[in-house]
């Protein structure tokens, strides 16, 4: 999420370097907290969004999860009624919205934790914004008394620090893009095999449960018999 590493480089900022480069040390930090500003409002609100994206997720899976237990008590009315095919389609109908409420409840946690995510962020930004205020005054003034110490070696030193990170950043990136094209070929093989075993473990899982209705349909109606 691109607002979260711009977040991240504001808060790696070093306030003392910032102005001891800068050529009017007073206008850089006042734009350092215009930045910091902006940035905390821009989270914020990706914060609010996020948190209700995640209400919005819980309200499906328990749509779901509800619709899964309406389909199964219609599959027990079914056996109780005899009706065998009729409770199978019930039974087909509980297994997909079983499926797709495991897969919002998956969603509900990564989404959870990108709000997680995004709310430490928040607050450290805002503490590097309350620090960034505390100190400008302070850091401007050890600026103008500092400034005849700076020597061309760390201005050297410096550059090639930032060298280096970019350079590790595009290696970086060039073996993901190599993972994901790698993982993508395995998914295109394998998809068939796996959709074929999917179906079979479909069925299996149906008549499963249709042995197990039956069952507490015996069991039910042995001990109905034995209390009468």
């Amino acid at each position: 999420m691109a607002v979260l590493e711009r977040v991240a480089t504001l808060v790696r900022a070093n306030l003392n370097d910032l102005i001891d480069r800068a050529e009017d040390p007073e206008k850089m930090i006042k734009q350092v907290i215009l930045d910091m500003e902006n940035q905390l409002l821009q989270v914020k609100t990706q914060v609010a969004i996020s948190m209700a994206d995640q209400h919005l997720l819980q309200k499906k899976q328990k749509e779901q999860e509800d619709k899964a237990a309406e389909w199964m008590r219609k599959a027990e009315l079914a056996v109780a009624k005899g009706q065998d095919d009729l409770a199978r389609s019930a039974l087909e109908r509980y297994q997909s919205f079983t499926k797709l409420a495991e897969g919002y409840t998956r969603q509900v946690a990564d989404q959870r934790l990108q709000v997680d995510t995004l709310r430490n962020a928040l607050d450290k930004l805002d503490q590097k914004l309350s620090e960034a205020r505390a100190k400008s005054d302070l850091l401007i003034a050890q600026h103008r008394r500092a400034r005849a110490l700076n020597t061309a070696s760390d201005a050297q030193l410096a550059v090639g620090d930032r060298s280096n990170v970019a350079s590790f950043d595009r290696l970086r990136q060039k073996v993901l893009r190599s993972e994901a094209v790698s993982q993508a070929k395995a998914e295109l093989v394998a998809d068939d095999v796996d959709r074929r075993f999917e179906v079979l473990e479909k069925e299996d899982e149906i008549g499963r449960l249709l042995d197990e209705l039956k069952a507490r349909r015996t069991t039910s109606a042995s001990k109905g018999d034995r209390d009468a």
